[in-house]
């Protein structure tokens, strides 16, 4: 061991002056606090990003092809070629539209119902033979089962049939107002075809009208008698018509009842039968809308698309369309968001809501790195370059949620790094006073040859040793709180964090990254008293004596 070194341990320890030891200790504690509040709060930031990871790709794919239409029915062929596209393990359709869900006197709005393929998405009846695209089974609480998404024999939708008649095709003439050239050939004009439409439908209501007149109305008519004489004349009343008052013997006294409710055998609700409820489609929804709703496995509740009246859509007019679904499962990802807003149905269920056919949302996949997610979503979207899809991973679809948590970490690292660098000014306070203190010990050493580089390593090494001790101590105290959140973990509001619990992710390498930062700031602290201590002359060291 180099003489260097044994002075700056000495110089560490002195027994001469209680205050530089003392100082030293207050420097160590100063930067071990700074490495253990940096550590702590880098795993707790790291937590929020993993769960929030973790919550995100439960119920989610890890990249989506949507295309810029609702009319997407041709996602088979798409399927088939993005299951080719390396790394990509698995591939499913899916469906998502806003749904109002009801189960007796409770409902809840807003609610995203998802139509999903049990096999493809799920795993449902698969035996492992195919990768399942959404973690969702292993988020499924006890008692429930997948089994019974799809009902047996069901199909894709079917386009429905536009509910408006044809409009004729009239033969273009160039004399009328408003026709078409000669040379367009048999075209359609709207104007023209809806105005013979609405005479006809008069000249119709006039024949029916004069058909139901009265005989003695049409006898005045055909006389040329003013209409108002013959809506005077008086018509025959029947022998056995009631004549006189017609109240009832007990008065008008009855008590209409205040529910307009019909009794069961009028109208049967099909929730209150078994047998009924067994037959329905099944539907998985999370446990917080379950207990918002007071839902259990195997109860009935009813989606309803959320349009108010008539619709018209696709050259149709429709009314709100409802379904009634069976409770077959009940998840929770632990992600307040999901478990209050969204439910899973099958595929071809959900498609009958909106008549639009055997057509999808978008088709999700499952990549083999959920890291390399955005590097295949653009293989994909270069694949498919016809400018009518849109590619996304699932960072993309969820960007303001992790950038800003992105932000936070950075934001929070560089706060509390500041307690280091205030240690650090500590360290600085310490190797002056060590200096000042031993200026006639360095006065000995360079009289009796020491180097100014020998002088300056005595006060480097003092500082090093205090930062690498003060890191080290930080270190093993961050690790003692992480393992106590783990442990005890802190209980947090879901409905502001959307998680239960505070989560903490302790890495090795962030713990690294934290203690290289503290030494190096440890070390940029002694240049300034070094070199003070390396500038001085012996001369100046004895002045004093």
């Amino acid at each position: 061991m180099s003489y260097p070194i044994e002075v700056a341990l000495r110089y560490l320890g002195s027994k001469k002056r209680a205050f530089i030891s003392v100082g030293t200790t207050f420097a160590i504690l100063g930067v071990a606090l700074g490495v253990a509040a940096l550590a702590t709060v880098m795993s707790v930031t790291g937590g929020f990003q993993a769960e929030f990871r973790e919550k995100v790709l439960g119920v989610n794919a890890h990249v989506l092809v949507i295309k810029y239409s609702t009319d997407f029915r041709e996602y088979r062929s798409i399927m088939e070629q993005v299951s080719k596209v390396p790394g990509v393990i698995g591939v499913a359709p899916f469906s998502i539209n806003p749904m109002m869900l009801t189960h007796g006197d409770a409902t809840a709005t807003g609610v995203l119902v998802k139509g999903v393929d049990p096999a493809r998405s799920l795993g449902v009846g698969t035996e492992g033979a195919s990768t399942a695209v959404l973690d969702l089974p292993r988020h499924i609480l006890p008692g429930g089962d997948l089994t019974g998404l799809r009902r047996p024999g069901s199909k894709p939708a079917e386009r429905a049939v536009p509910s408006l008649p044809e409009v004729p095709i009239l033969e273009p003439d160039a004399g009328a107002r408003g026709a078409l050239a000669p040379d367009a050939g048999p075209e359609i004009d709207l104007l023209k075809a809806y105005e013979a439409r609405i005479r006809e439908d008069e000249r119709a209501a006039a024949a029916r009208d004069a058909a139901l007149a009265p005989p003695t109305s049409r006898a005045a008519e055909a006389e040329g008698a003013p209409g108002a004489e013959a809506e005077e004349a008086e018509v025959a009343i029947d022998e056995g018509a009631p004549r006189g008052s017609i109240e009832p013997q007990g008065g008008y006294g009855s008590v209409l009842p205040e529910d307009d409710e019909l009794p069961p055998e009028v109208d049967p609700d099909p929730c209150a039968d078994k047998e009924q409820i067994a037959r329905m489609p099944g539907i998985v929804i999370g446990a917080a809308l379950a207990k918002n709703l007071s839902l259990d496995i195997g109860q009935c509740v009813t989606v309803t698309s959320p349009t108010i009246g008539f619709s018209f859509a696709n050259g149709a007019i429709k009314p709100p369309v409802a379904k009634r679904f069976r409770v077959i499962a009940i998840f929770e990802a632990g992600f307040e968001q999901y478990d209050t807003k969204l439910a899973y149905a099958d595929l071809y269920e959900t498609q009958a809501f909106y008549d639009q056919g055997d057509t999808v949302t978008g088709v999700e996949m499952k990549v083999d790195d959920i890291d390399n997610a955005s590097g295949i979503a653009r293989e994909i979207s270069k694949l498919l370059g016809s400018g009518l899809y849109y590619t996304m991973d699932w960072e993309e679809l969820n960007h303001g949620l992790f950038t800003a948590l992105r932000i936070q970490q950075i934001g929070m690292s560089a706060v509390l790094a500041l307690i280091i660098v205030v240690a650090a000014f500590t360290v600085i306070a310490t190797l002056i006073m060590v200096v000042l203190d031993k200026k006639k010990e360095i006065a000995v050493l360079k009289a009796m040859g020491a180097t100014d580089a020998a002088v300056l390593r005595i006060f480097l090494y003092q500082g090093g040793i205090i930062g690498v001790a003060g890191t080290t101590l930080g270190l093993l105290l961050g690790v003692a709180v992480c393992k106590g959140l783990l442990v005890y973990g802190f209980p947090l509001d879901p409905k502001v964090y959307f998680i239960s619990r505070l989560p903490v992710q302790a890495r090795p390498q962030e713990f690294i990254i934290t203690g290289c930062i503290a030494i190096l700031i440890c070390l940029a602290a002694t240049i300034v008293p070094s070199l003070y201590a390396a500038r001085l002359r012996p001369a100046e060291g004895f002045r004093a004596q």
